[in-house]
């Protein structure tokens, strides 16, 4: 590489951010934010760094895709037997991070995770492409394989397979939800000057309006 990238500069702008006229909860403005990331990028806006523990506490990320938010939180799909939902499903807790360059934003969040119900499964796995449906029967997710064609000779098998009917959801495969406890949203501003607001979940809180508590930090 003939490039240092240490010289690498950018000089960020953005709407400012300040707790008094921040909304009370922090889903408005992700909401917000994720709808302008949409107009901007509306092809990348919903990828997302997942990062979770194994047992011995070591960290893994990953980008996958946002399928789903609500006030009850972020939900996206995977393999259940890959390392991520192994991962997730035994240890319960993961973290988010959004990157929209164009916006100059970041958003946090950290919280429980859960495995959405199967109904749920079930309607995302029917609404994808043919091709993806078989895709998640062909692919043993995280597991070593002899190469490429292993899985065009699992796939070319599943065609024949399904050639006549629905393809159902295989058990392992499914959402999960994270439930956040911490979002915070980064703004860049010129001169490192950034802002930063971090929402989190009051340790009383009764799912009523005074559930989150916002917080202004240092850049």
């Amino acid at each position: 590489m003939n490039r240092d990238i240490s010289d690498v500069r950018h000089d960020y702008h953005g709407d400012t951010l300040c707790c008094e006229d921040a909304p009370s909860t922090p889903f408005p403005l992700f909401s917000r934010w994720l709808e302008q990331a949409l107009e901007s990028d509306p092809e990348h806006a919903n990828a997302m760094t997942l990062a979770s523990v194994d047992e011995r506490g070591f960290p893994h990320a990953r980008v996958v895709l946002l399928k789903g938010f609500d006030e009850q939180g972020m939900v996206f799909y995977t393999n259940y037997k890959s390392h991520k939902g192994i991962e997730l499903t035994t240890t319960g807790h993961a973290a988010l991070v959004f990157w929209w360059p164009q916006l100059a934003r970041q958003v946090r969040v950290e919280g429980d995770v859960e495995k959405v119900d199967s109904a749920q499964s079930d309607r995302y796995f029917a609404a994808r492409p043919k091709e993806s449906q078989l895709a998640a029967w062909a692919s043993s997710q995280s597991t070593v394989i002899s190469g490429r064609e292993e899985l065009t000779v699992r796939l070319s098998k599943l065609r024949q397979r399904f050639a006549e009917q629905p393809i159902e959801r295989p058990a392992h495969w499914g959402g999960f939800r994270l439930r956040p406890t911490m979002i915070e949203f980064w703004q860049g501003q010129p001169s490192r000057l950034h802002d930063r607001l971090r929402y989190t979940q009051r340790a009383d809180s009764d799912n009523s309006g005074n559930a989150w508590q916002c917080a202004q930090l240092a850049p």
